[in-house]
């Protein structure tokens, strides 16, 4: 998207079903972090959890795997991935150092994959009945934005992951990546109120 000539500025906006199912497996594993961010609407952990130890690398392999998942560009794996058969082609992991969680993923695949496939058309239900609703509200506040400091805004480009947490509200996920709550989303003058401090950091 342009804010006209240049400079420009990119946003794309998705519930992406690798970030959906990362976050599906974060509440069934009952990891906590990145605790920062809410938990998902209607999952929690299921079976029973590791020793504290194994517990504690199974968090750090998922970290690991999150970054790699919102932003693979800027988080590259220092050793080839493989793709975790039960999983299909949806999740790829490190060979060595993600042991544990290949293994603590396995048991959920099947309802892993259903609740991602089912969050996933969700936002596209929702994004189509709002019909060209998303650059309008970008680039409504970058208009705003605009107006305030004086300037055209300095090109950028941001990733918006539309998920359905518990709590409405917008998150940093990466450096150019963040969360927003479904419902959030779907309340176009919250949602503008929310992005904007976003897009004043970024224009």
């Amino acid at each position: 998207m342009h804010a006209g000539g240049t400079p420009s500025w990119v946003i794309r906006e998705n519930a992406s079903r690798s970030v959906l199912l990362a976050l599906y497996l974060r509440e069934v594993l009952a990891i906590a972090s990145p605790v920062e961010l809410p938990r998902l609407r209607d999952v929690g952990a299921i079976g029973d959890r590791l020793e504290i130890d194994q517990h504690d690398l199974l968090e750090r392999q998922w970290r690991a795997w999150w970054a790699m998942t919102v932003e693979p560009e800027a988080h590259p794996s220092a050793v080839p991935l493989e793709l975790v058969d039960a999983y299909g082609t949806d999740v790829a992991l490190p060979v060595s150092e993600a042991e544990i969680l290949a293994a603590a993923i396995v048991p959920h695949a099947e309802a892993a994959r259903a609740w991602a496939e089912w969050a996933h058309q969700g936002y596209r239900t929702a994004s189509a009945a709002r019909r060209g609703d998303s650059y309008r509200a970008y680039a409504g506040t970058i208009a705003e934005h605009e107006r305030e400091v004086g300037r055209r805004a300095h090109s950028f480009e941001l990733n918006v992951e539309v998920v359905p947490f518990t709590q409405p509200g917008v998150w940093w996920i990466g450096a150019m990546t963040v969360a927003v709550t479904d419902s959030l989303r779907s309340d176009a003058s919250a949602f503008d109120d929310a992005i904007h401090p976003i897009i004043a950091e970024l224009a």
